[in-house]
């Protein structure tokens, strides 16, 4: 039984919810992106913000973000007890939670310019002084993830999807009206010059702790009103459920936190470049805009689902879970794969070519882009075949692989860096996501008594190759239009991404047609019924 007494809302009325929900927050996201760049390009300030936020993201959006551990176990533990049960063991993991989490707060605090070393010791010594100040000032957010985390995952739980999606436009709000005021009232000619950049960094460093306490208010008054815990300390660990949420969330924990680690050493190996973990950062929104939207479209719903399949009388339907959504994912990102890789630096020009940020920060971030966008699917994939493993119950996996991870991860950086520069940084990360998912599913195929591989590898061989038409024929078109009318406006610019894009898409979907894949049916048929209405 689920803590929600109601029925439970379908995978695709919930997945249409997170994706209304998620598209807005992530359509606002790119706002705020676009007024950083326009006020600090990927100049000091926004590096030194790179590297301070390398652990306060590690607990926002790792630890306390949707489809996070926190997220997870929670969700993976209340969807099978009843609603009476769900407040008090909501309380009990906040209260356990919040104690480590204000320690290691303090912590950070003291520590914060050893912390920064680690991943900068190359960085100039201003941007490490600035980076030192941010990390400072964003250390609460350690406490406020593990908080908001729980929030997350106890409404999902609940059903309740539109908050948790829609709860980082408070945070993008936040940073974006913080740095426009910034930008309106100095200009970003001003922001540029050294004297301004400590107010700068205070700003954005300030903006997004505010953005961060506005997220877990929002969620604690839904949360108080489904009745599903308040701030009640509770110390009684051996509550029923108490102790499977940590079962679930401590090795998922330190499995995240491998990444942390892979993060840390990326950076390191990046920090003397110039403009590197900016210019990173800006490719990886572009990246993550399509990609957190359609993750949350799919893991959010499927999570609950996949937990109450873990029975190995439902393992059928789980492997038809689990196709759906491995397929949905690719089908969905496939094709942005095509745009990304054929339209890197357009697509970059348009978002954030103005202000401080210009065409040779255009081109930084293109060649970062073309990556990212070959890694999306490999990403998305794994992320889905993690959530299978937490619904068995089993963290384990997830973080044993995490750590050999983290050794491979640091050879191929090694290798790569040095000869494609930052752009190998990512070529490793994703060849490490490979493995993984590669590794990932062997394991679910031993143990669910086989997974249909073949028949999966045909149809994703069949996606890949309308996936290279698609780009092929959409970069075709971009330079053609380049030649004929230019780009050198953001209406060009609009035109050209709109036409080639569109092209992309089309073939891809014409070829995609002809594998007559359930998945596809399923998708074409929903967008009919909305066409229709």
């Amino acid at each position: 039984m689920t803590v929600n007494k109601k029925s439970s809302p379908s995978v695709g009325s919930i997945a249409k919810l997170v994706a209304i929900a998620t598209v807005a927050s992530k359509l606002f996201g790119l706002v705020r992106e676009q007024v950083l760049a326009a006020a600090f390009g990927i100049g000091a300030v926004v590096n030194a913000y790179a590297y301070a936020y390398i652990v306060p993201s590690f607990f926002l959006v790792m630890l306390g973000g949707i489809n996070g551990p926190f997220h997870s176990a929670l969700v993976s533990v209340l969807a099978k007890k009843d609603q009476s049960e769900a407040a008090p063991i909501v309380e009990t993991v906040t209260t356990l939670v919040s104690i480590i989490l204000l320690i290691i707060t303090v912590m950070i605090i003291i520590f914060a310019s050893t912390i920064i070393n680690l991943s900068g010791s190359e960085l100039a010594l201003e941007t490490k002084t600035l980076a030192v100040l941010q990390l400072r000032i964003m250390a609460p957010l350690a406490l406020l993830a593990g908080l908001i985390g729980i929030g997350f995952g106890t409404l999902s739980a609940a059903d309740s999807y539109l908050l948790p999606s829609i709860s980082p436009l408070l945070s993008s709000v936040t940073l974006t009206l913080g740095v426009a005021c910034l930008l309106g009232k100095f200009g970003s000619v001003r922001l540029d010059t050294p004297q301004y950049f400590q107010l700068g960094a205070i700003v954005l460093a300030g903006a997004t702790l505010g953005g961060a306490v506005l997220q877990w208010l929002a969620q604690l008054i839904v949360q108080w009103r489904f009745g599903m815990g308040t701030l009640r300390l509770r110390f009684n660990w051996r509550i029923p459920g108490v102790m499977d949420v940590f079962r679930i969330m401590t090795p998922a924990v330190i499995s995240s936190g491998m990444s942390y680690v892979n993060l840390t050493i990326d950076l390191l190996f990046v920090s003397a470049i110039a403009g590197a973990a900016a210019a990173i950062q800006k490719a990886n929104f572009i990246m993550l805009t399509p990609v957190g939207i359609i993750s949350n479209v799919i893991l959010v719903p499927f999570l609950p689902v996949f937990s109450r399949l873990a029975a190995p009388e439902n393992w059928q339907e789980l492997k038809i879970r689990i196709r759906q959504g491995l397929f949905l994912g690719a089908l969905s990102l496939l094709p942005l794969t095509a745009i990304f890789m054929s339209l890197a630096l357009p697509v970059v020009k348009f978002a954030f070519e103005r202000g401080q940020f210009d065409s040779e920060a255009s081109q930084f971030v293109a060649s970062l882009l073309f990556v990212y966008g070959f890694g999306m699917v490999f990403y998305m994939a794994r992320d889905v075949l993690v959530r299978v493993f937490y619904a068995l119950g089993d963290g384990q996996t997830p973080f044993k692989i995490s750590i050999i991870n983290i050794l491979l991860n640091a050879l191929l950086d090694y290798l790569l860096v040095d000869s494609f520069g930052a752009p190998g940084l990512l070529m490793a990360t994703i060849g490490v996501n490979i493995i993984a998912m590669s590794v990932f599913i062997w394991i679910l195929h031993r143990r669910l008594d086989g997974l249909p591989l073949m028949e999966w590898g045909r149809d994703i061989t069949g996606l890949v190759i309308a996936t290279a038409v698609a780009g092929f024929a959409s970069y075709g078109v971009s330079q053609g239009l380049e030649k004929t009318i230019g780009n050198d406006n953001l209406l060009l610019l609009l035109i050209e991404l709109s036409v080639s894009s569109a092209i992309a898409i089309a073939i891809f979907g014409l070829i995609a047609m002809q594998l007559r894949l359930p998945e596809l049916n399923i998708l074409t048929s929903k967008i009919r019924q909305k066409l229709g209405r």
